[in-house]
């Protein structure tokens, strides 16, 4: 199953047609901050009427009007008619797309590298089960810590946006984001990938917000998978090629 979900991530990177959409014009009617010219330039660009939408055929929500990215009109629930609640969901969401990439490399690769004798790594499902330098209350204590640090930083920045754009330890690297988010700067961005055209921008924040879908969907497999069959992804893409007739996502139903 993750096997299946992190394929479909490589087809969707590789696949035009995936990726890609109707051509995007600006809409100068959305409102946003003025926080500066790159930071509306973004926001500003919407799709045309007749964009791609989740379900072909129906009519988008209007609060989904094309010019987030990854916007294909899904929200039955109208979850986010609210502009508040919008807002949040979309930066939940990203961030939660980028922990999800993380996540699936880090079950994906180790595994993968372990199993061609490269590496001698536990598998990430017991991770939490080994012996660390230090006692698991500790590290959780730490990480509580850190991870807090930078999502009050996060937070501050979705409150007021630019407020946390100076680096608290060294004053001289400034982040160069004006959009939440996003923020840039050598740290962020050092290929220079968020600058260009907001053409451009939109698309590689929509391939972000795709694969991030994606790998959401390969580590929830994954944890499926390792639930009913008892081994990795890796493990498992191996036993089917060895024996793909007998090797399947049934075999985990089959009574033994």
């Amino acid at each position: 199953m993750a096997s299946l979900c992190a394929s479909s991530a490589i087809a969707a990177i590789s696949s035009p047609g995936f990726l890609g959409g109707k051509k995007l014009r600006l809409n100068k009617k959305l409102s946003v901050p003025a926080v500066s010219k790159s930071a509306t330039s973004v926001r500003a660009v919407a799709a045309d009427p007749d964009r791609p939408i989740w379900f072909p055929g129906s009519t988008p929500p209007e609060w989904l009007d094309g010019s987030l990215p990854g916007d294909f009109g899904f929200d039955p629930l109208g979850l986010s008619s609210d502009p508040d609640s919008l807002k949040w969901n979309a930066q939940a969401e990203l961030v939660h797309c980028r922990w999800a990439m993380l996540g699936a490399a880090g079950i994906f690769i180790p595994e993968f590298l372990t199993k061609i004798g490269i590496l001698n790594t536990p598998s990430w499902y017991t991770a939490g089960e080994q012996e660390y330098f230090t006692d698991k209350t500790t590290l959780f204590v730490v990480e509580l810590i850190l991870i807090g640090w930078a999502e009050g930083r996060r937070w501050a920045d979705i409150i007021k946006p630019g407020s946390v754009n100076t680096d608290p330890i060294f004053p001289n690297n400034k982040l160069t984001g004006t959009d939440v988010g996003y923020p840039g700067g050598l740290w962020f961005d050092p290929l220079g990938w968020g600058s260009g055209s907001p053409a451009k921008i939109k698309e590689l924040r929509t391939k972000e917000i795709k694969n991030g879908r994606l790998a959401m969907l390969a580590v929830m497999g994954a944890w499926f998978q390792h639930i009913y069959t008892g081994t990795g992804p890796i493990d498992n893409l191996f036993a089917h090629l060895a024996d793909p007739g007998h090797a399947t996502i049934f075999a985990a139903f089959t009574p033994k």
